[in-house]
């Protein structure tokens, strides 16, 4: 399993980032690779993305979400995956840390070459990178989710 952590520091409120990160189907904007996101339910996503020139599909399903701390996740069926988005508010700066903790497997000998290139700890500090321009410019989010989801499970909206 290979881990990655990055953060970037976005100049919107702490509400405007997390609300932002909750429209999973805006990810393709600015996630390269990502072909698509479908949110299934209030938990669960369907993801197809381009990985080391090989079109990957995969189920994850949100274990644990607080607005304006954390989302996160674990594949539950495709590629292996893991991990948590947080957020931390820097209210001197009227800013926002977006930290990403990323888990994941890499499958077959592209996926571990890039590993080893460490292409995705690239394109993941590019997604943050991108993430901060888009909803920088935007100045506000295309839409947001304030509910919860439990480690137990459940949904409070």
């Amino acid at each position: 399993m290979s881990t990655i952590e990055k953060s970037v520091q976005v100049g919107v409120p702490i509400s405007t980032a997390y609300d932002q990160w909750t429209q999973f189907e805006s990810f393709p904007q600015f996630m390269e690779g990502v072909e698509s996101v479908r949110q299934l339910d209030d938990k669960h996503l369907h993801w197809k993305a381009e990985i080391g020139g090989v079109t990957r599909e995969w189920d994850a399903e949100i274990v644990d979400q607080v607005p304006d701390d954390r989302i996160t996740w674990r594949a539950i069926e495709g590629a292996t995956n893991k991990g948590t988005v947080s957020f931390t508010e820097d209210p001197m700066n009227k800013s926002t840390k977006v930290t990403l903790h990323l888990e994941y497997e890499p499958e077959g000998a592209v996926e571990k070459t890039g590993d080893v290139l460490k292409i995705v700890d690239m394109r993941a500090k590019g997604d943050l990178e991108r993430f901060k321009d888009f909803i920088e410019h935007r100045g506000t989010e295309t839409g947001a989710w304030r509910g919860e989801v439990k480690p137990t499970g459940e949904v409070r909206e």
